[in-house]
């Protein structure tokens, strides 16, 4: 079950770049403006200009915060007082339950069995209430959907929705902005692809301001809905039931309101394998002295792989998130 959502029939998508930078005025001394880093030896290794925009020293280690607050600060007073229910593996999770402990609402929300660890506790830490379920054999959504109809709260899906989609694309006002006042004309964004909030919301962005910029979405091999539904021109659905180490990118479908903005903004889908992934948050940590969680290094992962010839061109890569278990960061690095 999906939510639905009906649009003026003048409007194109779902979110306009007006929405986004609405959303930026709302989260404005909330959210973290978080840098734009460069580094001598990413350079070198890569042959061009790389500049990367560290969500991974946003509010709660993740870009989910821009969102997730940009929703909850627009519900009415009867409804903050219902509370929310949200469905995430642990980003979305911290982002809804810090932005409702700031706003005072209530938050529940449903994460699976084998999130990793840090993200469940900081889940708990920021004040939500937690319900597990198994993600190979129980429906997030279905769960998200009874707990409302019986509570009253309000549904804050972790990409779907039109507020969530402008929030995250305040990190691509950010990244041109940032850009801009370095005097850096940008060839190309990569940015990590699940859903497609953050992918959605900030190619819409980059390309609104920089219509020539390359946006590419990046996604785990063995998730590679997005690519696939790139191919076939429609949303393709694969096998839930894989597994991936980039826990912060596993969807079956990309979502009924982000595909179409990725089909316009986006210009190629690229995949990468959990090595790729593991390899880029070692060298995120031994060489741009980064926390980096492997979702979030994908784009990372896309460029050090060579998936593009980046070769004298100037480059923006998003490092979407950096909560990562000890377990799971002692692995990548013992890579």
């Amino acid at each position: 079950m999906m939510l639905v959502y009906r649009l003026d029939p003048a409007m194109e998508f779902a979110v306009s770049f007006d929405d986004i930078t609405a959303a930026a005025g709302r989260i404005k001394g909330l959210a973290v403006e978080t840098p734009l880093l460069e580094n001598t030896l990413l350079n070198e290794q890569v042959g061009g200009r790389v500049l990367l925009k560290a969500e991974t020293l946003q509010r709660v280690g993740a870009f989910k915060f821009r969102g997730a607050y940009n929703r909850l600060s627009q519900l009415s007073d009867e409804e903050k007082k219902k509370g929310v229910v949200a469905w995430s593996s642990g980003n979305h999770a911290q982002g809804v339950a810090a932005a409702a402990g700031i706003l005072g609402i209530d938050a529940t929300i449903i994460m699976p069995k084998d999130s990793p660890k840090i993200k469940v506790d900081n889940t708990r830490g920021y004040g939500a209430t937690i319900h597990f379920y198994d993600r190979y054999s129980e429906n997030r959504e279905e769960i998200g959907y009874r707990m409302s109809r019986e509570t009253g709260a309000t549904l804050v899906p972790s990409y779907d929705d039109p507020h969530i989609i402008a929030g995250q694309g305040t990190t691509g006002l950010e990244l041109v902005t940032q850009a801009d006042a370095l005097g850096v004309e940008l060839d190309a964004v990569f940015v990590p692809c699940g859903g497609g909030g953050l992918c959605a919301g900030t190619s819409m962005a980059v390309r609104t301001q920089k219509p020539a910029v390359k946006f590419y979405a990046v996604e785990p091999e063995d998730f590679d809905d997005t690519a696939r539904s790139f191919a076939s021109g429609k949303q393709e659905r694969i096998d839930p039931t894989k597994k991936s180490i980039c826990d912060a990118l596993l969807t079956a479908y990309p979502g009924d309101l982000t595909f179409p903005i990725m089909r316009k903004y986006v210009d190629q889908v690229l995949t990468i394998s959990d090595d790729e992934a593991r390899m880029a948050v070692k060298y995120a940590w031994e060489k741009l002295k980064l926390v980096v969680e492997p979702g979030g290094s994908a784009g990372l992962a896309a460029v050090l792989a060579g998936k593009l010839d980046c070769k004298g061109k100037t480059i923006a890569i998003v490092l979407s998130g950096g909560n990562v278990d000890s377990a799971m960061f002692e692995e990548c690095l013992n890579r």
